[in-house]
């Protein structure tokens, strides 16, 4: 069964925080899908993934071209796993179902901790998530470093 782990952006963006748990979960094994909202926001993303420094390079793809199963990181604005991902990292307020996340090894969703839409939808989304048996962790940035701040 898998977890949801919910990131509190609020000292560095998505553009810095994505790359490193990407890092993280191509380093456990997983094929992951980047899902959005907004297909232009996702190509900034794409474009900022591409242009990051050679040495940590994150082999990527956008959803929908003739490749997308194997793409280790599919960036889609839609809910089909073209690339049997085993994590999937919401970011902008995309949704998650709480079967889709019991079947995968891990969710995240990203959140921008200066936007107070953003956060009300994430703690809609604790909610609904916990609500149906999901494991969730609640991590934060405010003091400078990553900390567990809350499970259920």
């Amino acid at each position: 069964m898998g977890a949801v782990y919910f990131y509190h952006l609020t000292q560095k963006p998505l553009e810095a925080t994505l790359p490193m748990l990407l890092e993280k979960s191509l380093a456990a094994g997983w094929r992951v899908v980047v899902r959005g909202t907004d297909g232009a926001r996702l190509g900034r993303l794409d474009e900022a993934l591409w242009l990051g420094p050679e040495e940590g390079f994150l082999p990527h793809g956008r959803s929908g071209g003739p490749h997308d199963a194997h793409q280790p990181i599919l960036l889609s604005t839609d809910h089909t796993n073209r690339n049997a991902a085993s994590c999937v990292m919401a970011v902008d307020g995309a949704e998650l179902e709480a079967d889709e996340v019991k079947a995968l090894e891990r969710a995240c969703i990203l959140f921008d901790g200066n936007d107070p839409a953003a956060v009300e939808a994430a703690r809609g989304q604790w909610r609904t998530l916990t609500g149906a048996g999901v494991s969730a962790q609640y991590w934060s940035e405010e003091s400078g470093r990553w900390q567990k701040k809350a499970e259920a």
